[in-house]
C-alpha cells in the first residue's frame, strides 16, 4: 500500500471524520507518524470514526486528499502538520482557499494551550473552518507534532457533535 492510500475502512458511525498526515518524510516511509494515529485514537474516544491518510508536503496533493475525505463521507478533516514557518510548510495555503469561513476561535485555542508549555506553539498558523459543500464539512489544519495534536483534539473533541449539528442547522443548545 502506498503511503497516499486509507488505511482501513470507517465502520457506520454517527461522526465520520478523516485525519490527513502532511509529511515528506512520512509519506516516503522515513520517519513514524506518530500525530496522526493518535488523533485517530482521540477522535474514538468523542465518538467518532477516523480514517488515517498520509500525503506529501503539495498543496494539489493536500486539496486533493481534503477533498476526498469529504466525497467519503467525513463531516470532519483535520489534517496533521505543515503548519509552521518553514519552507514546506504548506498546509495551510492548500486549505485556507477552500474554506468558505473561518472560525478562528478555534486555532487561537490550540495555540494558547500549546504555549503554556512550548513559546514555539505560537510559531503555528493553523486554520479552522467550513467548506460548504452539499453536506458542510468542518476542516481543522493542526501541527504535526503529538503535543500540537493533543491540544488540536482537546479543544475540538469536545465540541464535534455541536459543530456537526449547528452545519446541519440545529440551534443553539
Amino acid at each position: 500500500m502506498s503511503a497516499s492510500e486509507r488505511v482501513g475502512e470507517i465502520p457506520d458511525a454517527t461522526l465520520r471524520c478523516a485525519v490527513i498526515t502532511v509529511s515528506d518524510e512520512i509519506a516516503a516511509g522515513q520517519d513514524e507518524n506518530r500525530a496522526g494515529p493518535l488523533a485517530v485514537a482521540a477522535l474514538a474516544g468523542h465518538g467518532a470514526a477516523a480514517s488515517l491518510r498520509t500525503v506529501p508536503d503539495d498543496v494539489a496533493a493536500i486539496r486533493a486528499a481534503v477533498t476526498t475525505a469529504i466525497d467519503d463521507g467525513a463531516r470532519v478533516v483535520i489534517t496533521s502538520g505543515g503548519t509552521g514557518v518553514g519552507p514546506s510548510d504548506v498546509t495551510v495555503d492548500a486549505v485556507a482557499p477552500l474554506l468558505s469561513y473561518q472560525l478562528p476561535g478555534i486555532c487561537e485555542e490550540v495555540r494558547r494551550r500549546g504555549a503554556t508549555r512550548v513559546a514555539a506553539a505560537l510559531l503555528s498558523r493553523e486554520v479552522a473552518g467550513v467548506i460548504l459543500d452539499d453536506r458542510p464539512t468542518f476542516v481543522l489544519t493542526a501541527p504535526g507534532s503529538r503535543g500540537g495534536m493533543r491540544d488540536a483534539i482537546a479543544v475540538v473533541g469536545p465540541l464535534l457533535i455541536e459543530i456537526v449539528g449547528r452545519l446541519d442547522g440545529a440551534g443553539h443548545h
